[in-house]
């Protein structure tokens, strides 16, 4: 899909210019933002993309299992504006591109008897979980498993791809979207999430350090770079600002809950305090933008349908923050009621009606599994466009 100027939002940059005069306040400890990277906020790299952003969420995943090259090339060739990766540490120091550390739903690790042994229990963010994990494998032996869809029950077609690919590692990532950006003579967008970072640095394996790295060594370490550093832990997005100066963004769970790096420095504020004011404008010292769940912007009620909207993206604007919230998907079994097909939860439902929903809303991107839904929803909402005939 071209790009060109008419796609572009001006608005955007003076949203995260504002940003500049909200660094007060921060909470004690936190390590504010420098006054060179408070002035020059603007100039972060977001207008060559378009508003609203469609984010292929862990590439194409309606079409092809998750974090696999074949996913992250699919997502690209639909027109994805940007391409998720979720990152997680082998036990060798590798990042590689899983959506938890814990292997058994997405690789075909349980056909391997020679690890048979290490399938265990661990406590991940105070969660029992029993499987394998990637800090448990050395990369060479991580390679020795293959991708399989982590959903079955829901697309059964994607099992037609089971095998076919290899877990990747991340720096295989940056190098295909080298080779890609020359191929297509623009940019290619990533979105990178540190995942249980808290978790992963008490053994040993902080990610952000080999994370900045690899960023320096692909030139994707500037505030210009083509890539949006993501996390559910503050605390992982502020250590970020302080290696590299990408656009980073705090994700955002359900209002109720504490990001578990809260849970463990005893900080009593919950993602419900995050999203008021006041707490916007702390994540604007050192964050460009936030990732809310969707339901912080739209709430479901009791039988599943889309209530009034809240103020979020409102306040998160007005603080400069540019707002990439998640996940929409096809199927019925994940979109609002009103907007479900049928009684099958396979089935696709009416997921242009949910991304127009949306995007009236003003938000600045989305995440998505299937972007060329995204993208034909999106493109009514771009500067130039005439909405179609409803």
């Amino acid at each position: 899909m071209t790009q060109g100027g008419a796609a572009r939002r001006t608005v955007l940059g003076a949203a995260v210019l504002a940003a500049g005069g909200a660094v007060a306040g921060l909470a004690p400890g936190t390590a504010a933002a420098s006054e060179a990277d408070r002035g020059d906020r603007g100039d972060h790299g977001h207008r060559d993309l378009p508003v609203p952003t469609v984010i292929g969420h862990r590439g194409a995943s309606g079409y092809r299992p998750e974090h696999t090259i074949g996913s992250y090339q699919l997502a690209l060739d639909l027109g994805a504006d940007v391409v998720e990766q979720d990152l997680v540490p082998t036990r060798d120091g590798h990042l590689v591109c899983r959506h938890e550390n814990e292997i058994g739903g997405t690789t075909d690790v349980a056909d391997h008897p020679g690890f048979a042994a290490r399938r265990t229990t661990k406590s991940i963010d105070g969660v029992s979980v029993t499987g394998w994990f990637t800090e448990d494998f050395t990369l060479a032996e991580l390679k020795t498993l293959r991708a399989k869809e982590r959903i079955p029950a829901v697309r059964q077609r994607n099992t037609l791809y089971d095998g076919r690919w290899a877990v990747p590692t991340f720096e295989e990532v940056l190098r295909w979207a080298d080779r890609e950006g020359k191929r297509r003579g623009r940019r290619v967008w990533l979105h990178a999430e540190t995942k249980h970072p808290s978790y992963f640095r008490s053994l040993g394996l902080g990610l952000e350090e080999p994370l900045a790295k690899l960023l320096r060594r692909y030139g994707r370490d500037g505030r210009n770079a083509a890539i949006f550093l993501q996390s559910f832990e503050p605390s992982s997005v502020q250590r970020l600002s302080r290696l590299v100066s990408a656009p980073r963004v705090v994700l955002l769970s359900a209002a109720n809950t504490r990001p578990w790096d809260f849970e463990l420095a005893k900080d009593p504020r919950t993602v419900a305090d995050l999203v008021k004011p006041e707490g916007l404008k702390w994540i604007a010292g050192f964050a460009q933008g936030i990732g809310p769940t969707m339901d912080l912007i739209l709430p479901r009620d009791a039988s599943g349908r889309l209530g009034a909207p809240t103020t979020l993206v409102a306040d998160a604007h007005a603080r400069g923050l540019l707002l990439h919230p998640y996940t929409v998907r096809n199927e019925n079994s994940f979109l609002p009621a009103e907007y479900r097909k049928g009684t099958d939860p396979a089935a696709y439902g009416d997921a242009f009606g949910a991304f127009r929903t949306y995007f009236e809303q003003g938000i600045d991107g989305i995440f998505t599994d299937n972007p060329d839904t995204g993208l034909l929803a999106a493109e009514d909402f771009r500067p130039g466009r005439r909405p179609v005939n409803r």
